[in-house]
């Protein structure tokens, strides 16, 4: 079976960017966030951090803490019939249980670290969706509080300490991958 790789990490890390080297080498990409941007797009809302912010709370208070992968299982499993998989910013403790308790045997989780002020500045400069330094301060504190975002976090199996250069960070997840590839993800 194809093995599912699972990008977490508070908000500027890098999760992103590490999605999309793997999707350069193969990966097909899935991105937990598109959900609420999808939903805002239904509901003829402006896509920003307000707007996400308020969707991504109420779904999860109205649905479950796992409500995203719940609503992404189907995807998942269509996707990984024919490729290795790599999840884009998979957030709460229960999406993570939700998702091992159906691919245990092949999924892996990279947490992606970075100082907190080098993922701010990386917010106010980025050119989709940034952030001011109070809105990336603030998203930290709902996502802890309100996502159960440090768990997922805290249980990764292998860590990119991510505030040098990319060409190290890349090497770091190369690794990472050629260890899960000989090894196995059991």
């Amino acid at each position: 079976m194809n093995q599912i790789i699972a990008i977490v990490g508070m908000a500027g890390s890098g999760k992103s960017v590490a999605s999309s080297y793997l999707e350069k080498k193969g990966y097909e990409r899935i991105h937990f966030g598109n959900i609420i941007i999808d939903k805002l797009r239904e509901k003829n809302m402006e896509v920003n951090p307000k707007n996400e912010k308020m969707v991504r709370e109420k779904l999860r208070k109205e649905q479950g803490m796992g409500v995203l992968a719940e609503l992404l299982l189907p995807v998942i499993r269509e996707k990984l019939k024919t490729k290795d998989i790599v999840l884009d910013s998979l957030y709460s403790w229960e999406e993570f249980l939700i998702l091992q308790k159906e691919y245990s045997k092949n999924m892996k989780l990279i947490g992606i670290l970075a100082d907190k002020e080098k993922r701010y500045e990386r917010m106010k400069t980025r050119e989709y969706r940034p952030f001011t330094y109070q809105e990336a301060k603030e998203r930290d504190i709902s996502e802890i509080e309100n996502l159960a975002k440090g768990g997922v976090i805290a249980f990764a199996d292998y860590y990119i300490y991510n505030s040098g250069n990319l060409d190290d960070y890349y090497q770091r997840l190369d690794e990472i991958i050629e260890k899960i590839d000989k090894e196995g993800v059991e």
